[in-house]
């Protein structure tokens, strides 16, 4: 697989991501207090991961195309620790 095609295909499940965090932001702003409390650290914490995943894709992206292979390990771990958190918070958000 091209750099381009994993950078476009990473993109794509942020954006993704991006939608399901912004319907529990929407559902966190309509909760009872301490609902809302619960809410909004697990999304703060899902904020931050996501902003380093996209840091991480954008180093990737930005990168030459020999340098993105050795990026690609630390892309990967961070949207793994994207993907855990979103399936966490699915599973409390339900």
């Amino acid at each position: 697989m091209s750099r381009d095609v994993y950078v476009e295909k990473l993109k794509a499940q942020i954006d993704k991501w991006n939608a399901r965090i912004d319907e529990w932001e929407a559902d966190a702003r309509n909760a009872q207090a301490d609902t809302q409390l619960i809410y909004d650290r697990q999304l703060a914490e899902l904020r931050r991961k996501r902003d380093h995943a996209q840091q991480k894709l954008d180093e990737m992206q930005s990168s030459s195309e020999q340098a993105w292979e050795d990026l690609k390990e630390g892309v990967a771990s961070a949207f793994a620790d994207l993907k855990a958190g979103i399936d966490e918070a699915a599973s409390r958000f339900k």
